[in-house]
């Protein structure tokens, strides 16, 4: 088991090491321009390619799409109550408490632990998490509503078409599949080198603040993905993959939109880092739990 551990962990480590570390030499990396590859190319082609020859049935992925949207639930609620009780700002801080990092920690770790099938759910999850941060997330930081920033966005279309095709039993031209695939091949690395880069050269501040959204991140993620599983009785991947979205830390782009719309950037940066060098050290326990029943 301890060998199989280290199988599924030691990808995720060395990779976003390799960013660390360049981040840490200073060496020259346009942030902006590789998460723009991950994010607009890679991502999309990656979930388009994943649902066109999906490794599971239609009615398993619905139930990991129902099961993703019940957690985000929770974790609002969960959040919520924590932050008014804290007399910490929701507007700041309730996205990074529920937008866990399912795209650069969670895709490798769902596709290392459990294969093709883990992916593929994986995705399910990355597509409500990354539609949900990229519409009613950024109007909550943003504190307007903008619908052409959802138009704008390549993964909420990828998302949309992708599961179109599915439900509607019609696959990809090969041509067109074979394409994606190997497109789609570059968003995990560079997703995970990406965030290494961006742990070396995030600027912390009001640690009080971060530690206590990170907290609330991963403890109540790790509830609500274990409650979720229970609840809808999830066995096998289903279960694994649900348990590890939702048990993930603070995503980065949290800090780039609290940057942005000056929402607290410092004390998110604290929670990105924070709950980040947390799960590197638990990740052997979320494993277990999440392969428990595999």
């Amino acid at each position: 088991m301890t060998a199989e551990l280290f199988a599924i962990i030691a990808p995720v480590f060395l990779i976003a090491g390799i960013g660390l570390a360049w981040g840490r030499l200073k060496l020259p990396f346009d942030t902006a321009t590789v998460t723009g590859i991950a994010t607009r190319v890679g991502t999309p082609a990656l979930i388009l390619a994943t649902l066109s020859r999906l490794e599971v049935t239609a009615e398993a992925f619905t139930e990991m799409l129902l099961a993703t949207v019940l957690t985000l639930g929770g974790f609002a609620l969960v959040g919520l109550a924590v932050l008014l009780v804290c007399r910490m700002s929701p507007r700041a801080f309730l996205t990074p408490v529920m937008m866990a990092n399912a795209g650069n920690m969670g895709l490798p770790l769902c596709l290392f632990a459990f294969g093709q099938e883990g992916l593929s759910l994986g995705i399910a999850c990355f597509a409500v998490i990354a539609g949900y941060h990229f519409t009613f997330g950024i109007a909550l930081v943003s504190g307007r509503w903008s619908f052409a920033a959802i138009l704008k966005t390549p993964v909420v279309w990828a998302s949309v078409i992708g599961i179109g095709l599915l439900l509607a039993g019609t696959p990809l031209p090969g041509w067109l599949h074979n394409t994606l695939q190997v497109l789609g091949g570059i968003a995990i690395p560079l997703m995970l080198i990406a965030l290494g880069v961006s742990l070396a050269s995030l600027e912390v501040r009001s640690l009080k603040d971060g530690t206590i959204v990170a907290l609330i991140r991963l403890v109540a993620g790790l509830a609500v993905g274990l409650g979720v599983a229970e609840l809808l009785g999830l066995e096998g991947a289903a279960r694994g993959v649900i348990i590890i979205q939702s048990a993930m830390p603070v995503a980065v782009f949290n800090y780039l939109f609290a940057a942005t719309y000056d929402q607290r950037p410092g004390a998110v940066a604290g929670s990105v880092l924070i709950s980040t060098a947390i799960s590197f050290l638990t990740l052997p326990f979320l494993l277990l739990l999440a392969l428990e029943r595999f």
